[in-house]
């Protein structure tokens, strides 16, 4: 038997496509009906590529079994058999006759079991397993496929159809077809018969033999061939250090370009919470604004009721004063005729009975008080009628009413003092550069001062003291100073811890300017030591410390000593009448006499309270030279030398500070008490003579006490009194 072998034309391929799609015979190959399948199925997730793979797969298979006998057997032995290779040389052509028989015997073999040996001498030894598992996996195959057609014959059916058709004769068709089946077996034997031969006909590579000698190499061109390598490798790794480099420096410009990315994405955000922040702000200007007038009014209302008061309590005592003068000059004159200026009759004894009604009532409170120790004068007759106290109280509660509800209609976020800060806070927080260039450390004062104001409408600093740390203002606000600052800011200095004292020189400090100047009564002990007390409170704890000279405190300052001028000039009354006619201690003209002394020095007390806030050469030429020399002075020396002598002596000295008698130098006192050191001196004299030891002792104790160490001296030499040395300390 002859072999052939036909290189099959890249165009006929082509063309048996062609005529397939148009023909449609019932001839066609599995690999044909399996790539229709895949077409009509396009949801289980096959792609054109895996259709096209399938198809070629069974095109395959359709004459796998034309050739599988000879390729099992060629690449065992690597196509050994010269003949067969011989046989299959392009040269060889089969006769018609040959062709025919071997198209017979394949249809034969293809009823048997479905196998196409190429090899027709092998022909009877066909493995019927093969064919059987080839027809099986066929049957799963098309088992697994979706029904969206008829049911497609399987190849044995098919072949056994076409196998009856060929026993009456062969169509045109089928031998077109089984030609193209020939062509394909014949290449692919080819194909691995010419790789078998290539791989048996390749060359060993020689080992390489340590006994043979190489030839000789010259070194030099060796050496330049590696120096060229190595500058060629050294270029490409500039190269590629520069790359790397470029490619660094655009990370590092993409990390860039990210922040500020972040940034300006930050930029509608921050441009929302400006936004916002303005008009906030704008709308509690606003609403202050609209506001200020209410606040004015009711605080001018309160303030008008207290001072309306203070007016007419201090009338009232002037008048007083020089009515009973007038009526006790009167009843001294010796004639029935009433004074100048005075009143008459009935209306005189009324307002003195009133007078002394009070006195009365006072004396028996601070008998059931306990309280000792006190002369008629020193209590400030500032109590007025149960009428006026009910007319007072309620038209202040009135004006109160009405203060509270200034903001009753207004959100809390525009009225609430902690609230409002929480807002400046938060700004903070989040941008402390702009919150610093806008200033508001130094805004903040001014635009707070109307809350502040509505809270202190009630607030009288002279009347029930109340410290400025419980309020609620005051609370919040330092809350805020001392707020820690969370942010990173460019500045180090945070002017918030200035916002308290700028508060309080704005706006508490004119406001007890206000008080001192027309409802302070510096005759009042009790208004006084409340004052005082305030002022320690704010000037002592430092708040202010930061801005001592501040132009709020010296008009504070300033008011304060000319009203007590005022009060000096205005308030201080002793008449001075014989001694003859005050010896008798029961008499209108000493008592009237003792009442105005002790009034005297009871301002004098409240004048020198003020030591240490207001400067001090002003409070001694209020209190000494003004007071004690002008006034106290001319009545303690018309006063006879005895107990109540030496008594209202003590009362003076008590008054004094001791930190005005510390750093004298010399033994001498201060100027301004030089002449009443001589009194105290002249006291002494007498009473040594008249044998009076203890008072003595006394007197120059108080001489001790106002520094004037040297009149002590010469006292105790010039009388031998040589165990009162340790007074001096000597």
């Amino acid at each position: 038997e002859e072999f052939f072998k036909v290189k099959k034309p890249s165009f006929n391929e082509v063309t048996f496509r062609i005529k397939k799609k148009e023909s449609l015979l019932p001839a066609q190959t599995e690999g044909e009906e399996s790539k229709k399948i895949c077409q009509l199925e396009p949801g289980v997730g096959n792609t054109k590529d895996t259709c096209e793979e399938e198809e070629e797969e069974n095109e395959d298979e359709t004459y796998s079994s034309l050739n599988e006998d000879y390729n099992s057997s060629d690449s065992e032995n690597e196509c050994s058999s010269p003949q067969r290779r011989k046989d299959l040389s392009p040269s060889s052509i089969p006769s018609a006759a040959h062709v025919k028989a071997a198209r017979r015997k394949r249809h034969l073999a293809r009823t048997e079991a479905d196998y196409l040996p190429l090899d027709v001498s092998n022909s009877p030894q066909v493995p019927q397993r093969r064919g059987s598992s080839d027809l099986e996996s066929e049957d799963e195959s098309e088992t697994k496929n979706l029904d969206f057609a008829p049911k497609m014959k399987t190849l044995r059916q098919r072949m056994t159809e076409d196998m009856v058709s060929l026993g009456d004769g062969s169509s045109d068709d089928e031998a077109k077809w089984e030609e193209q089946q020939i062509k394909k077996a014949v290449k692919l034997s080819q194909e691995i018969c010419d790789d078998a031969s290539v791989r048996k006909y390749q060359p060993t590579k020689p080992k390489f033999d340590t006994s043979v000698s190489l030839p000789p190499v010259n070194l030099e061109i060796v050496k330049k061939r590696l120096t060229e390598r190595i500058t060629s490798l050294q270029d490409v790794h500039r190269a590629h250090q520069r790359e790397y480099e470029k490619y660094m420096d655009d990370i590092e410009s993409s990390k860039m370009s990210v922040q500020e990315l972040e940034k300006s994405s930050d930029a509608a955000l921050n441009y929302k919470f400006y936004r916002a922040m303005k008009t906030y702000v704008e709308n509690l200007i606003n609403c202050l604004n609209e506001k200020l007038k209410d606040i004015n009014e009711q605080e001018w209302a309160v303030h008008a009721l207290l001072q309306q008061r203070a007016v007419r309590v201090s009338k009232r005592r002037q008048e007083e004063l020089k009515n009973e003068s007038a009526y006790i000059q009167h009843l001294t004159s010796g004639n029935g005729k009433p004074t100048k200026g005075g009143m008459e009759g009935y209306e005189k004894t009324q307002v003195l009975e009133m007078c002394e009604h009070r006195r009365t009532c006072r004396r028996q409170a601070r008998e059931q008080s306990g309280e000792g120790d006190h002369h008629e004068g020193l209590s400030s007759d500032e109590e007025l009628t149960p009428t006026k106290v009910d007319e007072f109280q309620k038209r202040k509660d009135n004006v109160l009413e009405d203060s509270r509800k200034i903001f009753e209609d207004v959100h809390a976020d525009f009225c609430d003092i902690r609230k409002i800060l929480l807002k400046f806070q938060e700004w903070k927080e989040k941008f402390p550069d702009s919150y610093c260039d806008a200033y508001i450390s130094f805004c903040l004062p001014k635009l707070l001062n109307p809350l502040i104001r509505v809270q202190l409408i009630s607030w009288n600093p002279l009347e029930n003291f109340t410290e400025l740390e419980e309020m609620p203002w005051f609370r919040a606000i330092e809350e805020f100073s001392d707020a820690e600052n969370v942010s990173e800011s460019k500045r180090g200095d945070d002017h918030d811890k200035e916002v308290l004292p700028r508060v309080i020189e704005k706006t508490i400090l004119p406001k007890i300017t206000a008080f001192v100047k027309s409802v302070w009564d510096p005759l009042s002990t009790s208004q006084t030591k409340n004052l005082v007390q305030l002022c320690n409170n704010i000037f002592g704890k430092q708040i202010l410390s930061k801005n001592e000279s501040s132009r709020a405190r010296e008009d504070l300052m300033n008011t304060v000593v000319l009203r007590m001028k005022k009060s000096v000039e205005e308030d201080v009354f002793i008449p001075l009448y014989p001694k003859s006619t005050v010896e008798d201690k029961s008499s209108l003209r000493s008592k009237f006499q003792e009442r105005r002394f002790w009034s005297a020095v009871k301002l004098l007390s409240n004048v020198v309270r003020w030591d240490g806030i207001v400067q001090e050469d002003k409070v001694r030429d209020l209190g000494l030279s003004k007071l004690l020399n002008r006034y106290l002075l001319l009545n303690i020396l018309n006063t006879p030398l005895g107990p109540d002598n030496i008594e209202k002596c003590n009362k003076v000295v008590a008054c004094l500070p001791e930190r005005w008698f510390q750093d004298l130098k010399g033994g001498s006192t201060l100027p301004e008490l030089l002449n009443f050191s001589k009194h105290l001196l002249q006291c002494a004299r007498v009473l040594h003579k008249d044998n009076h030891s203890d008072e003595t002792k006394e007197v120059l104790f108080l001489l001790v006490k106002i520094g004037a160490l040297h009149i002590v001296e010469d006292f105790i030499e010039e009388h031998k009194l040589e165990h009162l040395k340790a007074m001096i300390g000597k």
